[in-house]
């Protein structure tokens, strides 16, 4: 898997590894982006979590949310949400697929009020990843191959983030529970020192 120039996420066709480890990549651009700050370097991944309607999987709401397309007279929940701009520059679905959202040159809006190390403003230097998935509900295991896979794709393009991987509730504590309890951080931080080990 590769960042081409302009940000997206591409599976070339002939890497066959990534192919088979990955269901899809698929691109569903969201309006609820800006550029960056001059001068900004990417250098923090951010995993969130996230279920439309809450604790329910599937239906294709979540990609609605993300492009101000959801209708709030399919559920109550929707109601309170529909209005929010809001983005994530990856989703990754229970299935594995990732969608890619917003492009890694630019600034999604994912992280809200937030501070990691003392800097502000996470959305500036930062990259959102949500997974697809509750507080209270394991993530599959094909999420967590998609999940890896991605980070590693991103800490080539951008070395500083290979340090820096934090929870939306490292960096808005007390406002922000996810991606909670379930992930299994150790295993992504295994899966993620295994490779650069060897590479």
């Amino acid at each position: 898997m590769n960042i081409d120039s302009t940000g997206w996420l591409q599976l070339p066709q002939a890497d066959r590894s990534h192919r088979e480890a990955v269901i899809a990549v698929r691109h569903v651009v969201s309006p609820n982006f800006n550029p960056r700050p001059e001068s900004t370097s990417v250098r923090l991944i951010v995993l969130h979590n996230i279920s439309l309607p809450p604790a329910q999987f599937g239906g294709g709401y979540i990609e609605q949310f993300f492009q101000n397309r959801l209708d709030a007279s399919i559920h109550p929940y929707f109601q309170t949400i529909h209005s929010l701009k809001v983005s994530a520059h990856l989703l990754i679905l229970r299935s594995g697929e990732i969608i890619q959202l917003v492009s890694f040159n630019d600034r999604a809006w994912h992280a809200g009020r937030s501070s990691y190390l003392g800097v502000p403003e996470c959305n500036d230097y930062s990259i959102g990843i949500e997974l697809e998935g509750t507080d209270d509900q394991p993530f599959t295991d094909t999420q967590y191959v998609a999940v890896n896979t991605a980070i590693i794709a991103i800490q080539r393009v951008y070395p500083q983030t290979r340090q820096h991987l934090a929870g939306h509730s490292d960096i808005a504590p007390g406002r922000k529970t996810d991606p909670g309890p379930y992930l299994d951080w150790q295993r992504i931080r295994q899966t993620l020192a295994d490779y650069w080990q060897k590479n």
